[in-house]
């Protein structure tokens, strides 16, 4: 199992995608990682996009540290809207993002990345729909399926979830860097 002995974030909201949050979610799990849900409320109940399966939070932002995390993931659907509206959740994502730690998005999860303002001069993708907003945030809109650059990892789509999982899987199976470079 890579990832035994990690503990990996996963974020949830109202209208989350379910395959961009239970693949990854099960894959960590798989890989031998301890998954937290976070949510904006601490044990709260969320909906998913399509009414399907329901994700209950463990925690919420203001209950973890990015010390206390391996990595975090950030899931697409219409939850990135409401969870970028939340200023603990983008302070999380800024931590982990300074403390070089593998940060995850996919499909819509970008809005998450870019209203946390680490995407400047930085590769990006995602659902087409949000194209627009990665290149004002300052990113370079590349379209892929998945990539790592640095501490990022990147997924398109639902279609992309297997390359998004076995990028993110290399990704927090290596050594955390000394510094800011890999």
């Amino acid at each position: 199992m890579l990832l035994e002995g990690k503990t990996i974030g996963i974020l949830v909201g109202p209208g989350f995608e379910d395959l961009e949050f239970w693949v990854p979610y099960m894959r960590m799990k798989e890989e031998g990682a301890a998954v937290k849900v976070i949510g904006i409320r601490a044990g709260e109940k969320y909906p998913s996009k399509s009414g399907g399966l329901e994700a209950i939070s463990e925690t919420d932002p203001q209950s973890v540290t990015a010390d206390l995390l391996d990595g975090l993931i950030v899931p697409g659907g219409w939850a990135p809207d409401k969870l970028r509206r939340n200023g603990d959740i983008l302070q999380l994502v800024r931590d982990m993002n300074s403390r070089y730690k593998i940060l995850a998005f996919i499909c819509h999860a970008g809005w998450v990345a870019a209203s946390a303002g680490i995407c400047k001069g930085r590769k990006a993708t995602g659902s087409v729909g949000i194209k627009d907003d990665m290149e004002n945030a300052g990113a370079a809109w590349v379209d892929t399926p998945a990539f790592q650059e640095g501490n990022q990892v990147w997924g398109r789509v639902v279609a992309d979830i297997p390359d998004f999982c076995r990028t993110l899987v290399e990704a927090l199976s290596k050594p955390f860097p000394a510094s800011g470079s890999q």
